[in-house]
């Protein structure tokens, strides 16, 4: 009886150990992950901060500009400080600055999303790492450099490019210009300039949207009888349209506040107008750098440089929740 009873017991306990119990899930985070929130927490508050800082920094140091110039700043083109009171506005600097950028999207846009797409879904794997290095590697390049050769270099390059323009699509107001009109110094070739430094960051993050893309779903694509651009139109294109409007507005928010290149390159006179072939413009960061040395004008500059900081801030923070809401699946059922 007791051999019996002790069979059973062994029976049992070797059935108990054998059988497996799930595994107790705590939600209770350990003292390493306490510490690793805290740290992240304070770093995204000190930008934070930092941020409203800068804010802050430049609406008390224009606030004397403002009770100048009033409602008209925003409204006035001309910037003139050798009068009293000083009229100063900053309506031409803030449209050369939105064409510039424009121009630099235009371009870079188109540019960066097939150079994604080649590295993605046409090169090889021999040839993708060294690519995807070569077009990172052209946003390390410092900006004053790109002023150099935009305005040794590249500029009379593009000046044949410019009279053909307004030679036959001269009846187009933005490519039309006086006669005798002086070519470089333009915003076109700004614009041009900048889309070089823009188009790695909208290469980049095309390129990681196009490469999350599922790989089942452009299987499915080529199995049914499609071809490979066939397969990007219908499959990566529609899941990476998030990604590629993000990718732009960031390169957007780059164009508007680039500097040093649209410093030499542009001559930082404000004025109104939309011919971007003809010499002329300025932007609010470039004729920042061009006056900044005069302590007269400080207030005025600060002033440009909040609304400049706002439209930067507003594009950026507009990119990020694009492509934060891009996933997988958006239009492909369309």
């Amino acid at each position: 009886m007791h051999v019996t009873l002790r069979r059973v017991r062994f029976t049992a306990a070797v059935t108990a150990a054998a059988t497996p119990r799930p595994r107790q899930v705590s939600d209770e985070p350990t003292r390493i992950d306490r510490i690793f929130g805290f740290v992240t927490t304070g770093a995204g508050m000190t930008v934070f901060v930092l941020l409203g800082l800068v804010g802050l920094f430049l609406l008390l140091r224009s606030r004397e500009a403002f009770d100048v110039a009033g409602w008209s700043f925003f409204t006035r083109v001309e910037w003139r400080s050798d009068t009293s009171p000083p009229e100063i506005g900053v309506l031409g600097l803030l449209t050369g600055t939105v064409i510039v950028a424009a121009i630099a999207v235009v371009v870079a846009v188109p540019l960066g999303t097939c150079t994604a797409l080649f590295i993605t879904d046409y090169a090889s794997a021999r040839v993708r790492g060294p690519l995807t290095g070569l077009v990172d590697l052209l946003a390390a390049i410092p900006s004053l450099l790109y002023g150099i050769w935009g305005f040794f270099v590249f500029g009379a390059q593009v000046v044949p490019l410019s009279k053909f323009l307004t030679r036959h699509l001269g009846w187009i107001p933005i490519f039309a210009t006086e006669e005798e009109a002086v070519f470089t110094g333009s915003m076109f070739i700004a614009g041009l300039v900048v889309s070089l430094m823009v188009l790695p960051i909208i290469a980049a993050v095309s390129r990681e949207v196009f490469s999350q893309t599922p790989q089942g779903e452009k299987e499915a694509a080529l199995a049914l009888g499609g071809t490979r651009w066939g397969m990007i139109r219908q499959v990566v294109l529609p899941y990476g349209k998030g990604g590629i409007i993000g990718g732009s507005m960031l390169g957007l928010g780059r164009a508007l506040g680039e500097t040093i290149a649209v410093y030499m390159l542009l001559p930082q006179v404000p004025k109104l107008t939309i011919r971007i072939l003809e010499n002329g413009g300025a932007t609010i960061s470039g004729f920042i750098a061009r006056r900044a040395g005069n302590d007269q004008e400080i207030p005025g500059l600060m002033a440009a440089g909040l609304v400049l900081f706002l439209l930067t801030l507003a594009t950026n923070m507009l990119a990020s929740v694009i492509i934060s809401r891009s996933r997988s699946g958006a239009g492909i059922d369309a």
